[in-house]
């Protein structure tokens, strides 16, 4: 048990280094950034569903799936992020890798609880664009992070409820700069530092409804919420040396801005599947996201863009061919794969930017206990190349550890 505290304790004093850069795409620049994936190594590998629970995983995205762990658990995953950028006349390649999530859940009988970090949104964007002879050049960085807590119910073996309350936290930075072939040129730094408390009500219900068959189904529901921003603005003058190319700040301002609210939007999952505990399962989920009543001020005066309402499907499963042979690894291994479909709801010059994505992974038993190396893979398309577009062609692989320990044992001999 004290191996496990330490690694996690340490990775919990290293929150300062938590990536938040873990984005290249140029819809980053929209809204608070990319939405990143709030679930595991496990539940991504499966397409990203979340009625899946188990008494040895953490479900990160449906609170109640807590009340089905026997075990305490810690779960640490990262991702690397292969990423193809193209338009119709350029394409560019560009990766990064982040720390996905950081967390522990300790069971308590009927109820179980966790706490743990991970990111909400990811900026990471260079963009470029010219007109009547001026050149302009957009960067951004940053994110919004949460530190969560979440606490589940059995209230009988079938049904389980559970809650997770949620701080969110960081800071974005959007940088413009602005060449139009004279000596002198100009740029701006909008920086927006981001906080607020968010909740997430889930429940989950299993069911025998055959000798061998289970049915699994779950809702979770995340209200509407209001996060504040403090918002700064510093305007530049840069003097551009025509012989060297060399750039000298020889003006900078802070100019007043308000600070403001953004609104972010509700969201309700429902997922359902059908199994054979410890054998195989499958089961599709459908979430809605109401994109459309999403506002940020930094940003509300883009003309050629505008959000709706989002959707997903997704589909996925597992196979074990045989959980408790000792005889063959293999036959213990977890295989899962998964599917899914994504209507962002971003709308940019009254284009549709979706997203499709395919995996595959494996959970790999080690140790003698329940812990598992987790290793995944998702190949996927997002955006479209009409209307001067950037259509994103990425491939991701995820990995991650799952430890189990048993606390509070009592000891029959010294």
């Amino acid at each position: 048990m004290y191996k496990y505290l330490i690694v996690a304790v340490t990775l919990f004093v290293s929150l300062g280094s938590f990536a938040q850069e873990g984005t290249t795409s140029p819809y980053s620049f929209y809204g608070l950034g990319e939405l990143k994936f709030k679930g595991t190594v496990e539940n991504r590998s499966m397409g990203g569903i979340s009625m899946l629970s188990d008494s040895i995983h953490l479900n990160l995205q449906n609170p109640a799936g807590l009340s089905r762990l026997k075990l305490v658990t810690y779960a640490i995953g990262g991702s690397y992020k292969s990423n193809k950028l193209a338009t119709d006349s350029q394409t560019e390649s560009l990766s990064t890798g982040t720390l996905d999530y950081l967390a522990i859940g300790i069971p308590m009988g009927k109820f179980a609880g966790s706490f743990g970090l991970l990111p909400y949104t990811s900026v990471g964007y260079k963009l470029k664009s010219s007109e009547n002879e001026e050149n302009r050049q957009y960067t951004g960085s940053g994110g919004v992070n949460k530190v969560f807590m979440a606490l589940a119910y059995s209230v009988t073996p079938e049904l389980s409820l559970g809650v997770d309350a949620s701080y969110n936290f960081g800071k974005v930075e959007n940088t413009v700069f602005i060449e139009n072939g004279l000596d002198l040129s100009t740029g701006r730094i909008d920086n927006s530092a981001i906080s607020g408390f968010n909740f997430n009500f889930g429940a989950q219900y299993k069911t025998m409804v055959s000798t061998n068959l289970e049915l699994s189904s779950a809702i979770s529901f995340t209200p509407k919420t209001d996060l504040t921003t403090e918002n700064t603005r510093e305007l530049f003058t840069i003097l551009v040396n025509p012989d060297t190319g060399g750039q000298v700040i020889i003006d900078k301002r802070d100019l007043p801005v308000a600070n403001a609210a953004i609104t972010l939007p509700s969201k309700l999952t429902l997922g359902m599947g059908i199994g054979k505990p410890k054998n195989w399962f499958i089961g599709g989920e459908y979430t809605n996201l109401k994109t459309s009543k999403f506002s940020n001020p930094t940003t509300s005066n883009i003309t050629n863009v505008s959000f709706k309402d989002a959707s997903s499907i997704k589909f996925g499963g597992y196979f074990i061919p045989q959980y408790n042979s000792f005889s063959n690894y293999w036959k213990r291994v977890v295989y899962k794969a998964g599917i899914r479909f994504e209507e962002t709801g971003l709308q940019i010059n009254g284009e549709d930017i979706n997203e499709f994505g395919i995996s595959f992974g494996v959970s790999l038993p080690v140790g003698k206990v329940f812990s598992n190396v987790n290793l995944g893979l998702e190949v996927g398309r997002r955006g479209t190349k009409n209307q001067g577009l950037v259509q994103e062609n990425f491939f991701n692989t995820f990995i991650s550890l799952s430890l189990n320990d048993k606390w509070f044992q009592k000891k029959y001999y010294d």
